[in-house]
Order: structure tokens, then C-alpha cells, then sequence
């Protein structure tokens, strides 16, 4: 989107307020079908909880993408955007089995990471078949809290406890039909994708009765100028060489599944500030904007970076600022950031802003959540609204206290 546009969109909606390219999430779907476009059979779902809004689901819906949900909230919400339940796959971690029962009657697929819950399920439900996920004891992610395949996680069930797998499923007489791994996000080594790629089909070997094979995602985007991704076509061509193979061996072509939700949403974000104010210290020149990480908790959280630009004055002299919120604590969006000379009343759009920003948004501070702007066939399209009052006290209920005067008058 050209920056001009995104301007409009902020002085037609206000600010804050998020902006999706829908332009860019079907490039980012195409790119990934076309680096697999060698496998019979393949599989993209999406990653609901990345982004989760109906219009957005709706749009995967119409690119022939499937979801990937972690719970029963967004496997209703997949269902009311018009997938069917087969294109949906649950996949949650430490929820109830009555959760898992739930998601089970609504007939979309199941994937499950826990022996005891396997066991449970299995004896219950021998009849609905399940998936699987393995946790293959990768390290990798660009961070330790979305790296999920390494040895302490709490995600899967350890490769060393497949024994244990196969005597449930034998005691059960239960089916297989799905392998998954998800080894952590902002993978840059595709070897290392690879590596555990080899764990999963020796796996998989063990299972006579698959119809998948999910290898998760984690790819990495870029987040600024000259950044480092990871190479989906390099990953493709060998990926798609193995799997090719393994089918051969097996003796039946499995579908090869992914469940990415950064690598097709995130660059598609932008995330548009008002400034509220400049302030000189003694150190450092801060630019404050009308949010903070109630809005988007990514760099006080994960250390992320998203890069900022002043789109209200895109040629001005550049200058070293650090963006900061209005939280009453801290909540910084970018220290020391060259950015072109901002004054206030200047809208900065954060980039990279469209996976794990607004569904993490929160009401701290009895904030208002912002509006989201979906940017489809150079049209702004209004997807949520921005919220108001109401909606913060919408499901409080109040008590009625009386005053000390009213007591001591009922004496």
C-alpha cells in the first residue's frame, strides 16, 4: 500500500487503527503453494490465532486455504467465516478433554498432544480418528518463547514416548490419520526444518493408516530493509523432494500440510499512530503516540521489531527518535530509531503489523481496542469497529453499596 493511502485511511477512520493489504496475504498464499507445486497433494491452513477476524478468514476461505485453530472459539469462528469442517484442524495444547469432545462433534479434525488425553479420547471415541503431534526435540524459533519443538517444551509428545503411542493405539483400537510437528517461529535454517523433517517420517513409519503429514510452520519474514527471511522456494524444491520420496515408500500419497500464519499475514499489517506529543529530556527525544502495548504488545513482549516511518512527513530531515506509548508503565515501540523529523499530529505506521497484534490487543487501561481496515481491490473496507464505552462495561454488572448515611438511617 502506498503511503498516501494508508494517510487517507487514517484521517477517514482515526487512529489508532490496524490496515491489512489483502493484496499481499494472496501473494504470500501463492508464493507458498507455488514453492510445494511439485507435491500431489498439499494443504495450507492458516493459523487463525495470528489473526483472527472474520473478514480476513473469509478471504483465506476464497484462496482454498483450510485453518488451523487451538480452540473451540476459533474453530466456531472458522465455521461461521464458511469453511467445513474438514478444512478445519484443532490442534490445541492443555485443554480439557471436554474441549477436545466438543471440537470432535463438530466433525473437524483432531490433533492431540498428550498421552493421557490420547488415551482418554481413544477409549471414549475409538472411532474418530486423530493426529498426532510429535515433539521431535528441535531446538529452533526466534525466541524462547515461540520455540516449541525443543526438549522442555510443552508442546507434543516426545519422539522417545512413541512406545507409549502405540500401545494406546493398539488398547483403543484407535486411527491415526495424521503426524504434526511445529518446531517454533522466525526459523531462518531450513536444514534445521529439514533435520526434523527426518524425524517426522522415520515417525510416520510407525502409522500405517495416515492420510497427512502437518510440518507446522515457522517460517521467518522479514522485518526490515534487507532482513533475512526464510527461503520458501529453496525449502520447497528439497521439502517437497523428501516427502515426494517417503510417499513412494510409504505406498500411498499422503497430503503435505502447513499451518503458517505470520509468513501469510504479517507483512500485509500496518499499524497506524497518531503523535500526541514531543518530549526533550536531557537524553533522549521521545515521539508519544495515542497507543501503547495494549494495542500492540510485540515489543515489550517478545523483544520484536517493527519498523516505523512517519508517513506524514516521508521526506523530512531524519532524526533519532524513541516511540513510546501511553501506557502507565513502560512500553516502548522502538528506541532510538532514525526516523524522518516527526511533529505532533503526524500519524507513524508500525509495519509488519498484521500477525499476533491486534489478537493479542487487550483492554489495559480501559483502552479502547481499535478499529481493523481490510484494503481489498484498492477500496478501505471497515472490518471491526473501533470500540467505545460500552463495550468495556458491557458485561460488568454492577453491585449497589450502601452509603454509611444510608446505614446508620436503617438503625
Amino acid at each position: 500500500m502506498l503511503e498516501n493511502q494508508l494517510l487517507k485511511i487514517a484521517q477517514d477512520f482515526g487512529s489508532p487503527v490496524y490496515v491489512y493489504d489483502a493484496e499481499k496475504i494472496e501473494y504470500q498464499y501463492k508464493r507458498l503453494t507455488n514453492a510445494f507445486k511439485t507435491v500431489k497433494s498439499l494443504k495450507i491452513n492458516y493459523a487463525v490465532k495470528a489473526l483472527s477476524n472474520i473478514s480476513i478468514l473469509k478471504l483465506f476461505n476464497s484462496l482454498g486455504s483450510g485453518i488451523d485453530t487451538v480452540s473451540i472459539q476459533e474453530v466456531q469462528l472458522g465455521l461461521a467465516a464458511g469453511f467445513t469442517p474438514d478444512q478445519i484442524i484443532f490442534t490445541p495444547n492443555g485443554v480439557s478433554l471436554n474441549e477436545i469432545e466438543e471440537a470432535a462433534k463438530l466433525g473437524v479434525k483432531i490433533n492431540i498432544d498428550n498421552l493421557s488425553i490420547l488415551e482418554q479420547f481413544g477409549t471414549k471415541h475409538p472411532k474418530t480418528p486423530v493426529c498426532i503431534r510429535i515433539n521431535p526435540h528441535v531446538m529452533a524459533g526466534g525466541n524462547a518463547n515461540i520455540s516449541v519443538g525443543h526438549i522442555d517444551s510443552k508442546f507434543g509428545i516426545s519422539i522417545h514416548q512413541i512406545p507409549h503411542i502405540l500401545r494406546i493405539v493398539e488398547n483403543t483400537k484407535m486411527t491415526i490419520n495424521g503426524i504434526h510437528m511445529h518446531t517454533g517461529s522466525d526459523i531462518l535454517d531450513i536444514e534445521v526444518f529439514l533435520y526434523a523433517s527426518e524425524i517426522l517420517f522415520e515417525t510416520a513409519k510407525q502409522f500405517k493408516n495416515l492420510d497427512f503429514i502437518d510440518f507446522g510452520s515457522g517460517f521467518k519474514v522479514p522485518y526490515k530493509p534487507g532482513d533475512i527471511e526464510t527461503n520458501i522456494e529453496e525449502l520447497g524444491e528439497k521439502l517437497s523432494a523428501k516427502f515426494n520420496a517417503f510417499c513412494k515408500e510409504y505406498g500411498k500419497d499422503l497430503t503435505l500440510a502447513f499451518e503458517p500464519g505470520k509468513f501469510l499475514v504479517s507483512e500485509s499489517g500496518n499499524f497506524l499512530t497518531k503523535v500526541n506529543a514531543i518530549k526533550q529530556t536531557t537524553s533522549t527525544v521521545f515521539a508519544q503516540v495515542d497507543s501503547g502495548f495494549n494495542h500492540l504488545i510485540r515489543p515489550m513482549f517478545y523483544g520484536s521489531h517493527h519498523e516505523i516511518i512517519n508517513i506524514s512527513n516521508p521526506k523530512g530531515r531524519e532524526r533519532f527518535y524513541t516511540v513510546v506509548g501511553y501506557i502507565c508503565e513502560t512500553d516502548t515501540f522502538g528506541n532510538n530509531r532514525r526516523i524522518n523529523e516527526i511533529n505532533e499530529g503526524d500519524v507513524l505506521c508500525f509495519k509488519n503489523a498484521g500477525a499476533y497484534c491486534f489478537s493479542m490487543a487487550s483492554n489495559y487501561n480501559s483502552r479502547f481496542r481499535p478499529a481493523e481496515v481490510l484494503w481489498y481491490n484498492n477500496e478501505a473496507h471497515l472490518i471491526r469497529k473501533r470500540e467505545t464505552f460500552d463495550d468495556i462495561i458491557n458485561n460488568q454488572i454492577e453491585v449497589n453499596f450502601a452509603s454509611k448515611k444510608e446505614k446508620q438511617l436503617v438503625k
